[in-house]
């Protein structure tokens, strides 16, 4: 199966969109922390001022709205291989996340040539555990 989205997110939530932080979330707060040596903090901000100049900043983005930006993965090649070394340093520090990919986002409210901006869904369905399918339950 082809993918169109991805988005890389950690187990923490954002508290304005009840959802896992982005990468860049991340790592902001490992920066903010004290947790990442002097010469990964520089590779992290090199990094990230790439991204600021290459990506338009999206406008529900800048105002902190409640929505999660995801890569286009037709066209991301050069995206995906400046978020490489980013993934590297989360490893390196131990901090867990998770490679989210769809075809079903949510609804768009934002579209560029390499993002998509998707606005949180807040109706949350929270289900009780399905009976035990196991055969040997």
């Amino acid at each position: 199966m082809k993918f169109k989205y991805c988005r890389i997110q950690g187990k923490e939530l954002a508290a304005n969109t009840r959802t896992g932080k982005g990468i860049f979330s991340m790592l902001n707060q490992l920066v903010t922390d004290g947790v990442m040596d002097e010469e990964d903090v520089g590779l992290f901000k090199e990094i990230d001022s790439w991204f600021a100049e290459e990506l338009p900043w999206p406008p529900q983005c800048k105002r902190q709205e409640k929505v999660i930006c995801y890569f286009k993965t037709e066209n991301s090649d050069m995206m995906m291989k400046m978020i490489r070394p980013l993934m590297w340093l989360l490893e390196r520090y131990d901090h867990p996340y998770y490679v989210v990919y769809t075809n079903s986002p949510g609804e768009i409210v934002y579209e560029d040539e390499y993002q998509i901006v998707v606005k949180v869904d807040e109706n949350v369905v929270i289900e009780d555990v399905q009976a035990n399918w196991s055969p040997d339950a």
